[in-house]
């Protein structure tokens, strides 16, 4: 059996960086989020006041949201756009 190797085909070698890259994008952002939020949520314990609930639950929405775009099976917004200006320019479906 031969496994293909990324020279044998460039797009899907692309799509993979460009996917693990996203990925990797969403593991840094939530690593900021706990760092940075571990530390508000001691400051606040320190002062007896939970204002820290607030941007961690603001913030924590838009990494849910950032994680649901990466992570979501099927194409992605950006492939659907792409393809929807596709046809408006009358190109072919895929490049």
């Amino acid at each position: 059996m031969h496994m293909q190797t990324p020279t044998h085909n460039p797009p899907l070698e692309r799509q993979a960086q460009r996917r693990a890259s996203a990925q990797f994008g969403w593991l840094i952002h939530a690593g900021v989020y706990l760092a940075v939020n571990t530390g508000l949520l001691l400051l606040a314990w320190t002062q007896g006041r939970p204002w820290a609930m607030f941007p961690a639950l603001g913030w924590g929405l838009g990494l849910a949201v950032h994680g649901a775009v990466v992570f979501a099976k099927g194409s992605s917004l950006k492939q659907r756009l792409v393809a929807r200006e596709r046809r408006r320019l009358g190109l072919a479906r895929h490049p």
